[in-house]
């Protein structure tokens, strides 16, 4: 049995990920998000506000069970936040906590554990993390976001650099998804102009119906996962996974 671990499944690519993987009839699925939205035998649901490090913490031997069975295992750390748009100095500073937690501290905290809880286990391990094209460049209103995305990208080149010193064979990939139709977006079209330059344009995309499917997306991915493939970069963009 292949095991998959989706943080944000709820909603989004992480739904969209986790019906294309229960597709496949050797999958489970673990849901970690504050609600359940998929009913499937295959899928389990493990309630969590990853907002609350704390809670996230005291619930970590729920979301890493021992799989004595297992194939595979695979963390995704999909759930991600934009926070409130706007510029640095006009924000609370309880925006920076929030999107930090979400962003970066939890998955830092479950990339962890998974290492940890399946250190022993003899079969592929991989870490996948969902990145974003913002956090290669400044985006005026995102910081936040900009930033914590950055930081993912270099948490995964440092614990893959480890991983390959100890000789582990564990997988560890950060992935930019692409510009994709979710309530991110949504959020995005509605922002300021004062506080977002780019407003206008991410309107056009939407317009023009530029914006990717979840569930193309999810496709793409779940095909990448299968293939087990650790010749390649640690940072990925999804036009790269053919």
């Amino acid at each position: 049995m292949h095991y998959y671990i989706i943080t944000g499944a709820s909603r989004g690519l992480g739904k969209a990920l986790a019906e294309e993987l229960l597709k496949q009839p050797d999958t489970t699925v673990l849901g970690v998000s504050r609600h359940a939205t998929i009913e499937h035998d295959r899928y389990h649901h493990q309630p969590l506000d990853l907002s609350d490090s704390t809670a996230v913490e005291n619930n970590l031997a729920k979301v890493f069970v021992q799989w004595k069975d297992a194939d595979s295992l695979t963390l995704v750390n999909n759930a991600g936040v934009l926070g409130e748009i706007g510029y640095m100095g006009e924000l609370q500073n309880e925006h920076y906590s929030f999107v930090f937690t979400i962003n970066v501290v939890v998955p830092a905290m479950l990339m962890n554990t998974f290492l940890s809880a399946y250190a022993s286990y003899q079969v592929p391990r991989t870490i996948l993390n969902i990145s974003s094209g913002a956090a290669q460049r400044p985006v005026d209103g995102w910081s936040a976001y900009c930033a914590s995305k950055a930081a993912l990208e270099m948490l995964s080149r440092t614990a893959q650099k480890e991983q390959d010193l100890r000789s582990s064979g564990v997988r560890i990939r950060a992935l930019s998804p692409g510009v994709i139709d979710t309530n991110m977006q949504e959020q995005i079209r509605t922002a300021d102009e004062q506080q977002f330059s780019e407003a206008a344009r991410f309107a056009g995309l939407h317009a023009e119906e530029q914006l990717q499917a979840p569930e193309n997306v999810a496709q793409k991915i779940t095909s990448w996962l299968r293939r087990l493939s650790i010749d390649e970069e640690v940072v990925l963009r999804v036009e790269m996974l053919s």
